[in-house]
């Protein structure tokens, strides 16, 4: 009972050890935004990396969202409501909950994944350390730029993928179900007008893109030695984002709603 009551103890002290050094890693990365003009170079590589080249990857998935959302929504409707309300239901989903939260963690996985492998090998071939001994710090120039650029590229391509999505979703509704254009676009013009689906969805991106960006680095930064250190912070960063995400998710739809 009591190397239990030990383990357990040990468990939530690390626990929040983990918790604060997350917070603290994204203060001073946010304390650092003030030199984006200098390092202006370091974010457009990041922006590109993190946000223009995972393009492809936020369409794909958009194209299937909208696809299932608009089939799934049609099936719900069939024999209950008329079709006419299929826009807004698509709309609806896919603003809310389907856009942000698919999007977010096809990212993790991606991004998430690849920053943490990233700084992971940076610390285990010291160059994290040789950055330090020059006197300049890792934080502004590994950690800052990932993490603004995360938080400014996922609610874009968010935004982007609910487009791709809803347009994916009105084609399987004309092809399957001959629910011309104005029909559908009448229930989404609706559903957009509320505004109380859009910006939800939105400030559920900027939230999921500083999890995502802020644990990635810190997993990343606090690697162990060796190639499976690298591996196990890969694995890490998008579990722990993916978790993140979903909680995150919750959360903001309690309150907002």
């Amino acid at each position: 009972m009591t190397h239990l009551i030990t383990w357990f103890g040990r468990k939530t002290l690390d626990f929040f050890s983990a918790v604060g050094s997350v917070f603290v890693l994204l203060g001073r990365s946010i304390g650092n935004v003030h030199y984006v003009h200098a390092d202006r170079v370091l974010y457009i590589e990041q922006l590109y990396r993190l946000g223009v080249r995972a393009i492809p990857l936020a369409t794909i998935i958009a194209i299937f969202a909208g696809a299932v959302a608009g089939w799934q929504g049609a099936y719900q409707l069939k024999g209950t409501l008329p079709m006419r309300f299929l826009g807004q239901i698509v709309a609806g989903g896919i603003l809310m909950e389907m856009g942000p939260v698919l999007t977010a963690i096809v990212l993790a996985g991606r991004n998430g994944s690849s920053i943490a492998a990233e700084l992971a090998t940076m610390v285990v071939t010291e160059q994290v350390d040789a950055i330090q001994a020059m006197g300049l710090n890792p934080i502004r120039h590994l950690v800052t730029p990932r993490v603004m650029a995360m938080i400014i590229m996922l609610p874009l391509l968010t935004m982007w993928a609910d487009f791709v999505a809803i347009f994916s979703g009105f084609f399987i509704s004309n092809y399957f179900f001959n629910l011309n254009f104005s029909t559908f676009f009448n229930g989404f013009q609706a559903t957009f007008d509320n505004q109380s689906y859009f910006y939800p969805g939105l400030f559920k991106s900027i939230m999921f893109g500083i999890s995502t960006g802020v644990v990635s680095c810190w997993v990343g930064l606090r690697a162990s030695w060796g190639a499976t250190g690298v591996g196990r912070a890969a694995i890490d960063a998008f579990v722990i984002s993916s978790t993140l995400i979903l909680i995150n998710d919750y959360i903001v739809a309690t309150l907002l709603f």
